[in-house]
């Protein structure tokens, strides 16, 4: 039975192997398993270049070849008649291929070993059903209209939310709500670094707030890189991120890093980069425990929320910087409770409350500044204008995200169950709520 390619998707994901077969110029067969085989357009698939010697020798001699799929979903198998047409070292499709390898070969520590060295395109002369017992045939699938629809109605939620924390929420909310994504997390780029810091997260067993993850690191941090979306759908052929998954305190405060959040035994990870007037604003990770948990369409529809969610993020960044208020609250925000410590590191700024590790860097110059002024001022209500220019703060840039270090500090003080609290009072207004006499020390 011929087949459509467009309905053979996940034959493409590359969770079984494909095979290919090819003959020499005297008709001697060879057969060679594929690493990677992508589907072009309805006519054309691409190979990466990464055949043994025989396999390359073959196909200069005699350019038709036969190559073997097999759907994860049921075992179904479909056989491709192809000629090979060309190779690309450049261009969309090989920096597609070519990302998706490098993000792959970093889980295993070889992002500098294993590299694509070209994509051969094929024409598919037909493509047909192997008879398999039990295995059904490759049929069109209805819920791409579906996904678009929800990517629809989540733009819209994320398009009334005009302040960072509640983008955030509403793009962490919508895949999990509308697409089942259970475990997900949102990381902004520092705009003076070339790091990602979480600043929320669904589905895990700690928030990971504050955890960081480097520009061209692993999965995550290559689709900041290379501004692509990078899917991997199964796990189980490459060794996971090696970032150990714990979340201890004790961790937390030898170390001063937040560990980021994960599941130990996740088959399917997506990462998608927001991009909005070509700046990187952050990534959106999602993983799931099953196989093909992130399907094309669905890939599709959450690059759209991706896209949205990166310009709410810079329209609200924008106007927060253009901000005019005034403070206008008045009290000291204090309450009545137990005297507790804040020790301030000056060499990276770290805060400790009661000895528990909290932030660091400009996030945590932010919490002892507002907690100076207010034991030494009494105030307790603040701006972000405010914070802009003071000299004693000495923030990176006027450009420099304010609102993603302010929405970090104050989910982890939330984290962190900490006697300290900064609530937002209006737009660009916050106010400082402790719950006793705070003890400010810095060494």
């Amino acid at each position: 039975m011929t087949v459509r390619l467009r309905d053979l998707h996940t034959c493409f994901e590359g969770v079984i192997p494909s095979i290919i077969a090819t003959a020499s110029q005297v008709g001697v067969p060879n057969i060679s398993y594929l690493s990677h085989v992508a589907l072009v357009d309805d006519e054309h698939v691409a190979l990466s270049d990464q055949f043994f010697s025989k396999t390359a020798a073959n196909i200069r001699a005699n350019n038709n070849a036969a190559v073997m799929l097999v759907d994860p979903r049921d075992g179904s198998q479909y056989r491709l008649s192809v000629v090979f047409e060309r190779s690309l070292d450049s261009g969309p499709l090989y920096e597609t291929m070519a990302a998706e390898l490098r993000a792959s070969s970093a889980q295993v520590g070889m992002a500098d070993v294993m590299r694509l060295r070209g994509v051969d395109i094929y024409r598919v002369a037909s493509a047909e059903a192997i008879p398999t017992p039990g295995a059904a045939v490759a049929t069109s699938s209805p819920a791409t209209s579906l996904y678009l629809a929800a990517a629809a109605t989540l733009n819209g939620r994320i398009s009334e939310a005009s302040e960072i924390d509640a983008i955030v929420d509403a793009v962490l909310d919508g895949p999990r709500d509308s697409f089942g994504c259970a475990n997900s997390m949102l990381l902004l780029k520092y705009p003076a670094g070339e790091r990602l810091v979480t600043v929320g997260s669904r589905g895990y067993s700690w928030t990971g707030i504050g955890s960081e993850v480097a520009i061209g690191e692993a999965i995550i941090g290559t689709a900041a890189a290379e501004r692509r979306t990078i899917r991997i759908s199964d796990m189980s052929r490459i060794r996971r991120f090696g970032n150990a998954i714990r979340a201890s305190a004790v961790d937390e405060n030898q170390t001063r890093t937040i560990a980021l959040p994960g599941i130990a035994d996740a088959m399917s990870q997506m990462a998608l980069p927001m991009i909005a007037g070509g700046v990187l604003r952050g990534v959106l990770f999602l993983e799931n425990r099953e196989r093909l948990a992130f399907p094309r369409d669905v890939e599709m529809a959450l690059s759209i929320l991706a896209s949205n969610a990166a310009a709410a993020l810079a329209l609200a960044d924008n106007t927060s910087a253009n901000e005019q208020s005034l403070v206008t609250s008045q009290g000291n925000g204090a309450l009545a409770g137990r005297p507790f410590s804040v020790i301030h590191h000056l060499f990276d700024d770290s805060v400790f409350i009661d000895g528990e590790y909290l932030i660091k860097g400009v996030s945590g110059r932010l919490l002892v500044h507002l907690l100076g002024l207010h034991l030494r001022e009494g105030r307790a209500d603040f701006t972000n204008r405010e914070m802009r220019l003071s000299d004693e703060l000495r923030l990176p840039d006027f450009k420099d995200n304010l609102e993603t270090r302010l929405l970090l500090l104050r989910r982890r003080l939330e984290e962190k169950a900490a006697p300290i609290r900064l609530v937002k009072t209006g737009r660009g207004k916050l106010r400082l709520e402790i719950a006793g006499p705070a003890l400010l020390e810095s060494r």
